[in-house]
């Protein structure tokens, strides 16, 4: 049956001695007194929460899903859900990361990031209810009026109050212009907003007190497209003045969706009919506001494939050593066994380190990722938060799609480990592969991440965000580059910073003539980057596990073999994507659209 336990191992390897995450912290006075024994006991506790209180609810509750009520409009989610969430209040987990000012214990986002890998590997569909909160409290915290702040942050904080964001019409997708709900004033300073949204993830549950909906609508007065949208607080209750809650507000679930995956979580169509709303930054501000919470969102469904992909390779690895079938082609392993186990086999293994590799790659780049976060928010030195920002600017939208990309692939693996018995749901393996591929689709699709990433930005800026990035690589390379025994790792990944930066040159050069060649070579592009970045931090934990071998650690024995395996199997895809990606626009723009 399905197991998870959280890998404290290697994630404290990632913040310990990859990151050297306290020494970070000690130049961020937010920060500076967190220390290696804090950051290891909340991640103990965070273990222990996730394996024991989540994780048996996945299975059921994907069994189980939501229930919707249409004659009350509500919807009531799995058994167990409720007073899990209750639980998870209760522990503070919550306030976590959050702003002291309004109630929350002020740690690093980077342990944050460490707990939602673990959340979202006990059970993704469960984590969306206050992962979803913590994006609403982000957007709030950075554009609210004092006003706001007060009302709503330590409510969310707390956990009392959940909160969504409601972006999507039934008309338009990520095309965001498109979008017709509409904001009308009223005397007092309100709007009453009416209008329909589909997909709203965790959009009405009876698992808190109250739900916060941010709201995209336009107002009487807004310009078309983009530039006309604004951004409104709409409570599913009123809230008084010193917290309480007061009237309904009308803003109702028409129906849940029927989807592949995450069952757990109430995918609502959510309707306003002339709902209570405040204005949150700005008037036609609405998307800069959003992309707050959007941007926090593409980072947390990173870290939902990472996720996936840790709990799908657990419980590979297990099965692959307790099933038996068949003998090792090179001898028989087993003599007391009938077959042998078939991790023996060669492509059992493949199937398994693409998954330990995706997993412990990802896990490396994503704590990264939070780390600068934390400097672009705490550091005493503007030049450093700058830098910090840029990073995470050109970052996330490879943490969203590469990392989501590799987990359908890990998770689809592991289910083949299973042979026939990973098609068969009582081994939760094609849960797993279920849930994953949501998560390629929603906070904007990885074709639009990797536009985002070409388009946005490198090509935007010349390329001068990227060159930063590889500067640091190349540093890294001339540091280690006359050390024999990092060659194997040093040679590809010199090899592969001087491919990205040709093949970025000659993609800007053919956008000048065709802006098509962008949208023909993003994708490609996107996982190209993705391979740099991976062979940059492995190369980073090889030399590390190089260091201690010898150590008597068999867990640097370990790092280093999947180190190895990803140079040999997995960074050669990037020969196949190179050609791709130069290929051009024609053999996709050529054919007429009647003719397909």
């Amino acid at each position: 049956m399905p197991q998870y336990n959280a890998p404290l191992r290697d994630m404290q390897f990632v913040l310990h001695e990859l990151l050297k995450v306290e020494d970070v912290l000690k130049t961020l006075p937010a920060h500076a007194d967190t220390n290696r024994e804090l950051i290891d006991q909340v991640l103990e506790e965070g273990g222990k929460f996730t394996s024991q209180v989540l994780f048996p609810l996945n299975h059921s509750g994907d069994r189980e899903g939501c229930t919707y009520n249409k004659d009350t409009k509500t919807v009531t989610p799995p058994k167990g859900y409720k007073e899990a969430y209750k639980q998870y209040v209760e522990a503070g987990w919550a306030a976590l990361s959050c702003d002291p000012e309004f109630g929350g214990q002020g740690l690093p986002l980077v342990m944050n990031n460490s707990f939602y890998e673990m959340l979202n590997s006990s059970n993704q569909a469960w984590t969306m209810y206050p992962g979803l909160s913590h994006g609403a409290y982000e957007c709030i915290h950075a554009h609210g009026s004092d006003e706001q702040k007060a009302l709503y942050l330590p409510k969310l904080i707390s956990g009392e109050w959940t909160g969504t964001m409601c972006l999507t019409e039934a008309h338009c997708g990520t095309d965001l212009g498109l979008l017709r709900s509409k904001a009308e004033p009223q005397a007092d300073g309100s709007y009453k907003i009416t209008g329909s949204k589909i997909f709203i993830s965790a959009g009405e549950h009876d698992m808190s007190d109250n739900i916060v909906h941010l709201v995209l609508a336009r107002l009487p007065d807004a310009p078309q497209g983009s530039k006309g949208i604004s951004l409104f607080i709409v409570p599913k209750f009123m809230p008084n003045a010193d917290g309480s809650l007061g009237s309904r507000n009308p803003i109702t679930c028409g129906a849940i969706e029927e989807k592949m995956g995450i069952h757990g979580n109430a995918t609502c169509q959510m309707n306003l009919d002339g709902a209570v709303g405040w204005l949150i930054g700005g008037p036609h501000k609405g998307l800069n506001a959003m992309f707050v919470f959007m941007n926090a969102a593409r980072l947390g469904v990173g870290m939902q494939g990472l996720g996936l992909t840790e709990v799908a390779y657990q419980n590979a690895l297990v099965y692959a050593k307790d099933r038996i079938q068949m003998r090792s082609l090179s001898g028989v392993k087993a003599p007391d066994k009938a077959a042998d186990p078939i991790i023996v086999h060669p492509d059992v293994r493949r199937m398994l380190l693409t998954a330990k590799a995706y997993a412990e790659g990802g896990r490396a780049f994503c704590s990264y990722v939070a780390l600068q976060l934390d400097k672009e928010l705490n550091h005493p030195d503007e030049e450093v938060r700058k830098e910090a920002a840029d990073q995470v600017a050109l970052l996330t939208p490879v943490v969203k799609a590469f990392i989501t990309d590799n987990a359908w692939i890990a998770t689809s693996e592991c289910l083949q480990v299973y042979g026939g018995h990973g098609y068969i749901s009582e081994w939760g393996m094609e849960q797993y592969v279920r849930d994953a591929r949501i998560n390629m689709i929603y906070e904007g699709t990885n074709t639009i991440q990797s536009l985002d990433l070409l388009g946005r930005k490198i090509l935007m800026d010349n390329g001068a965000k990227l060159k930063k990035f590889g500067a640091q690589v190349q540093a890294f390379i001339e540091d280690n580059g006359t050390d024999e025994a990092m060659s194997e790792f040093i040679s590809p990944l010199a090899d592969i910073g001087d491919k990205v930066s040709k093949l970025t040159m000659e993609i800007g050069m053919k956008a000048f003539q065709n802006p098509d060649e962008v949208g023909a070579a993003a994708v490609p592009y996107l996982r190209v980057v993705g391979h740099l970045v991976y062979a940059y931090f492995f190369a980073q934990m090889a030399k590390i596990a190089l260091e201690k071998q010898d150590s008597g650690d068999n867990f640097y024995k370990s790092k280093l073999a999947t180190a190895r395996f990803y140079f040999a199997r997995l960074l050669p895809e990037t020969a196949t994507l190179i050609r791709q990606a130069r290929s051009g626009s024609a053999n996709l723009m050529a054919l007429d659209a009647d003719l397909f």
